[in-house]
């Protein structure tokens, strides 16, 4: 027995190794060939121009990002308060992150109650939630509002700008300079209507969002002598289906902007448009591009949210396999005159995957092919947080790998 156990130890090191070792791991997902005709990555054009008056304009696939229209789309333009997208993502963001709480007091700063412009009138100290901060911000595109979030999150507004820039930066929008959480004119303040979408579809990954955003009225300061009545800036969420969002903007320069999404089903669509004449011009542009969206196309799941795609092997992690399931619907865009069951998927996870691992950690990409071309990369993220294993536990595995294999 003697003479085992010390066979064992100078063993050990080479077997951890060995069980350790590893590189990116592909899973074909069945029985998919190509998509008939199907989508790139862009869409093909409109025959008819879809938002003639705009001078920028885009419409995307919220689910793949998969671009069905655009116009002059990486042009920098001031975005007015569609920048307060942005300022809405951070703050979602840490709302989901446990930074910050719904129902956290913020406090108003002499600063704060100084924005001119849409606001809810804040005085000086005054109190208000988070929440009914957030809705000022979504509902009546309060600047007042925005600072006061931008203050509570990053302690003042310039530090949250820069916040609001790095995460611009993490996104890839290579057209997008921030100088304030609120989007009053500034110098050298702008983005792109293709970077709007895409700070919009990164937005609309935190669902809650949309309670706000797709609100038509609601009132602050209830039951006191100065009740404010809250109506949302975007009329759409009002009179087209399936609209709950998202951000308009105006400014003399600017002129009339909007970042509007509406969902059918499990097919939603994201629609920008900036430097519109008149608000009327605006929100009958995005409606017909909107309109264009529903009636050419649909989305087809790969994976909902929920369903296990796979198993998570951990090295060194507490549990040593994980089911993957999936935290969020993967889908593409297909048009509705074609099938969809020449799509062909690949998950590929990432190997040696050592502990810890955090919940939303990436660990892999799911592609979607049509035939030999991707028409979809999507990151995938660790279902759970899976820390590091003890010695015990490792040894307790090696072992029975050692002993007990058949």
């Amino acid at each position: 027995m003697r003479t085992l156990k010390s066979l064992f130890r100078r063993m050990l090191p080479l077997l951890v190794s060995v069980a350790l070792a590893g590189g990116w791991t592909a899973y074909p997902a069945g029985a998919a060939a190509e998509e008939p005709g199907g989508l790139d990555g862009s869409a093909a054009r409109p025959k008819t121009e879809l938002a003639a008056q705009a001078r920028s304009a885009i419409l995307m696939d919220a689910a793949s990002g998969t671009v069905i229209y655009e116009k002059n789309s990486h042009e920098p333009l001031p975005p007015a308060s569609i920048t307060k997208i942005m300022t809405m993502l951070l703050v979602a963001e840490a709302i989901d992150d446990g930074r910050l709480k719904l129902t956290d007091k913020v406090r108003a700063s002499e600063y704060a109650a100084s924005m001119g412009g849409s606001q809810i009138f804040l005085e000086p100290g005054e109190e208000m939630t988070v929440e009914e901060l957030l809705k000022s911000v979504a509902m009546a595109s309060a600047n007042d509002a925005s600072v006061a979030l931008a203050e509570k999150i990053a302690g003042s507004e310039e530090e949250f700008v820069r916040m609001m820039n790095e995460k611009a930066a993490e996104l890839g929008l290579k057209d997008t300079k921030f100088v304030n959480s609120s989007g009053l004119p500034a110098e050298g303040h702008v983005t792109s209507a293709r970077d709007i979408a895409v700070m919009s579809r990164e937005l609309l990954k935190h669902e809650f969002i949309t309670k706000y955003t797709g609100a038509y009225q609601d009132y602050l300061r209830q039951n006191t002598d100065k009740p404010f009545w809250l109506v949302n800036t975007n009329k759409l969420v009002r009179f087209y289906n399936g609209v709950d969002g998202l951000k308009t903007g105006y400014t003399s320069e600017a002129k009339f902007c909007l970042s509007a999404t509406a969902r059918r089903g499990d097919f939603r669509v994201i629609a920008v448009v900036m430097g519109e004449p008149d608000a009327k011009t605006r929100n009958a542009e995005i409606a017909r591009m909107l309109d264009y969206a529903f009636a050419q196309f649909a989305s087809l799941p790969i994976y909902k949210a929920g369903d296990v795609m796979g198993t998570l092997e951990i090295s060194k992690g507490a549990k040593a396999r994980v089911p993957l399931v999936a935290r969020q619907t993967y889908s593409v865009l297909i048009r509705k005159n074609e099938a969809g069951d020449k799509i062909r998927h690949e998950l590929k996870l990432k190997q040696p995957l050592v502990a810890p691992v955090k919940a939303g950690e990436e660990v892999g990409r799911l592609i979607v092919y049509r035939g030999e071309n991707v028409i979809a990369d999507f990151p995938v993220e660790a279902p759970e947080t899976v820390g590091k294993a003890g010695w015990w536990t490792l040894l307790g595995r090696v072992a029975g790998k050692l002993f007990f294999a058949d």
